[in-house]
């Protein structure tokens, strides 16, 4: 697992909690809020693309 990969999981959970995206967005240093909302974003659709086999698998 690569560091990059940690931090985007720490972003995504920290959204997931509540945090607010600008409070996201200091603590891991984003120029813009719109990476920080987009990183979760991009996470979301892939959870929920991975689901979609387990779902059609039953």
């Amino acid at each position: 697992m690569r560091l990059h990969d940690m931090r985007h999981t720490c972003v995504s959970l920290l959204l997931d909690l509540g945090v607010p995206p600008h409070v996201v967005r200091e603590i891991v240093g984003h120029s813009d809020i719109e990476v920080t909302i987009y990183a979760h974003a991009a996470l979301d659709e892939k959870r929920a693309a991975l689901r979609k086999p387990g779902d059609a698998l039953g």
